[in-house]
């Protein structure tokens, strides 16, 4: 008998997926309890259709939730800078853009029942920062007050913190960007003056608009 061979999905089965992880992402922002008929609807999809990919609700939360944080993880492997508190404003400014337009969802990820998930999808990126840190305190660059892991928590505790109150006070994509890299280098020992100066004379820190993909595959600012 022939062995038989793994099938790979079809095609429009596939583009189905991702429309709905798409749709989910951009409902969840606007309504975090959005319910499942009204993503299909976004996705242009019957509910019976994300049963299809989908068991649960919960099942495609953890799915948006933990994917975000694996692509977060990837985007912050190259950030680089000889200067740690450079790196991680750069942290910082790196996981505003990309979660900036899905605030509330990046928060709600970050915070809410799923956070353990999401946490081991952004282990590598914590990793990062905390390698950071070590190489920032051993300078004299970041505060040896508090233990290592104490200031990596801190730090990233600062940036979840930002996004809350971006969404309370409706901060512009430019002023989340200027207050996540000053709250990340205040919890890193920096003085407010001084991260302020920091950020007005490096360059790579300057804000630059981000385009972001839309639930209809298009480009959204």
């Amino acid at each position: 008998m022939p062995t038989p061979t793994t099938r790979a999905p079809r095609r429009d089965a596939t583009a189905n997926r991702e429309a709905i992880l798409q749709a989910a992402a951009v409902a969840l922002n606007e309504d975090i309890d959005a319910s499942l008929e009204s993503i299909a609807a976004r996705a242009g999809l019957s509910r019976r259709a994300v049963y299809g990919h989908f068991a649960t609700r919960d099942e495609l939360l953890v799915e948006v939730f933990t994917r975000g944080a694996r692509r977060l993880a990837v985007l912050l492997d190259p950030v680089s800078h000889p200067d740690p508190l450079v790196e991680i404003a750069l942290f910082g400014a790196t996981l505003w853009a990309e979660v900036e337009h899905v605030r509330v969802s990046a928060a709600l990820a970050v915070r809410g029942p799923h956070r353990e998930m999401v946490g081991t999808a952004l282990d590598p990126a914590r990793e990062r920062l905390r390698e950071t840190v070590g190489r920032g305190r051993e300078s004299g660059r970041i505060r040896t007050d508090l233990d290592r892991e104490t200031v990596t928590r801190l730090i990233e505790n600062a940036a979840v913190s930002v996004l809350d109150e971006a969404t309370r006070a409706r901060l512009s994509p430019s002023a989340g960007h200027r207050l996540v890299m000053l709250a990340g280098l205040s919890a890193a020992g920096m003085g407010w003056r001084e991260a302020g100066d920091l950020i007005a004379s490096s360059p790579e820190l300057a804000f630059r608009a981000a385009e972001h993909t839309d639930e209809t595959g298009g480009q959204a600012r």
